[in-house]
């Protein structure tokens, strides 16, 4: 498959450092993004641990399919997205036992949102809030679902736009890595088309600016990614800018 592709962070205009990490592995189309959370800097320290070790399991079985794996294959999934959740599984246990290890980065964590383009399909491992959507004819869709608290509510019960927006803990996440040992990891497959978009991107970007104003940024950068990402991020901090805001553009160019 072959790609175009950019990203971008950004500090925003509230937060004394950026906490947010991205990673492209433009050599085994792996792109990932991660929102770090934690004190004493531990949340920077957790987003780049889990970027870092999801890439370098994927570098590793790259080089020796027969390498031994950490955890079980789940039977449900194929190989490759067996490849993906099992990178985030050992990000997520690598983490878990660098806060348990050390005062100074007990009870950080981060959100990890990665995406794999294999020969044929898009492989999205998602862990928090941190989203993946796709950009086709004109159109914008989400692929993930939060894992949080008030997305939590909204399946249990309707509610309304004023509620939603007055959520007294709307930024709280139910499921990140390094809160637990294990963690539950959600593998979506999509099949792309030439001239998709898929936008990965941390809560900065997506709590800032609705849906449609982020496919407008990146149709009035007319296919240039890079100021489509600078786009997304101006418009994130015209809006207030209160978190760290990251997002990657990958565009697939030839299936």
């Amino acid at each position: 498959m072959k790609l175009e592709f950019a990203g971008q962070t950004d500090v925003g205009r509230k937060r004394g450092h950026n906490e947010d990490n991205f990673l492209i592995l433009a050599d085994y189309n792996l792109f990932l993004v991660a929102d770090g959370m934690g004190g004493h800097s531990a949340g920077e320290v957790a987003s780049l641990m889990a970027v870092e070790s999801v890439a370098e399991f994927f570098k590793d079985t790259a080089e020796d399919q027969d390498v031994t794996w950490p955890f079980k294959q789940d039977k449900g999934l194929s190989w490759e997205e067996n490849r993906l959740s099992t990178g985030v599984k050992l990000a997520n246990l690598r983490i878990h036992e660098s806060a348990a290890s050390n005062s100074e980065r007990r009870g950080m964590g981060t959100t990890l949102v990665c995406t794999y383009f294999s020969r044929k399909n898009v492989i999205i491992g998602h862990v928090g809030d941190s989203r993946v959507y796709r950009i086709r004819d004109r159109k914008i869709e989400m692929l993930t679902e939060d894992h949080s608290l008030l997305n939590d509510y909204l399946k249990m019960k309707e509610l309304t736009q004023e509620e939603i927006d007055n959520f007294p803990h709307k930024n709280v996440i139910v499921r990140a890595l390094g809160m637990k040992e294990s963690v539950q990891v959600d593998v979506i497959t999509d099949s792309p088309r030439i001239d998709d978009i898929y936008l990965l991107c941390s809560d900065g970007l997506s709590g800032m600016i609705e849906d449609p104003e982020v496919l407008q940024c990146v149709l009035d950068a007319n296919g240039d990614l890079k100021d489509a990402c600078q786009r997304l991020i101006d418009a994130a901090n015209a809006n207030g800018g209160v978190d760290n805001i990251t997002c990657a553009l990958i565009k697939v160019l030839q299936v």
